[in-house]
Order: C-alpha cells, then sequence, then structure tokens
C-alpha cells in the first residue's frame, strides 16, 4: 500500500461520521462521495480533490499539483487538482472539497 492509498483510509476514518458521506469510486478508484457525487479520490499514487475552477491553491500553500487530465484528446477538468506532496494539507483541501460540495459550488 502507498502513502496515498494509506492516507485514503485516514481520509475514509475522518469522514465516517459525516452525514451523506460514503465510499464510492471514481474512474476506477476508491473515492468519497456526498449525496453520490465525488469530492475526492486516490488515483495513481496521487490523490485527487474536487476543489473548484476559483479555488487558489497558493492560499492553501500548495505550489507542486496539477489538474486532473485522465484523457488524451481532451482538456484537463478544472475543477479537479492532483497532489503527490503536501500531505499535511490532505485532510484540510478535504474538508474544502465536501464544503464546496455541500454549498453546491
Amino acid at each position: 500500500m502507498n502513502k496515498a492509498e494509506q492516507f485514503f483510509e485516514t481520509l475514509v476514518s475522518h469522514f465516517a461520521t459525516q452525514a451523506d458521506v460514503t465510499e464510492g469510486k471514481m474512474m476506477s478508484s476508491r473515492g468519497l462521495q456526498y449525496k453520490g457525487k465525488n469530492f475526492l479520490f486516490n488515483w495513481d499514487n496521487k490523490m485527487c480533490f474536487r476543489l473548484g475552477r476559483d479555488f487558489d491553491p497558493a492560499s492553501e500553500g500548495i505550489h507542486h499539483y496539477t489538474l486532473l487530465n485522465p484523457f488524451k484528446t481532451k482538456p484537463p477538468l478544472k475543477d479537479w487538482f492532483v497532489l503527490t506532496t503536501d500531505m499535511d494539507k490532505w485532510i484540510a483541501l478535504a474538508e474544502i472539497a465536501l464544503a464546496r460540495m455541500k454549498s453546491g459550488r
């Protein structure tokens, strides 16, 4: 089990008591959903967070990220941020992603 998978288990435990948060799949990978919609998932040894197009990663001290780009012929998904570092910020980012999902943004 890689570090991202191990940390995903921490996130599952962290959100276990949240109403309407369940484990689900996105791109055949394990993720967390709010009312059936994904707000984060573990993919290719990385953690992906749905933070929205207007999210400023620098405001959270994030400087090393990419946008999710699983397609060969389509542009990246601008709502999804992919991180392999800054694991100390992942819980906060997951909270932001969930809050945005709950607010409908």
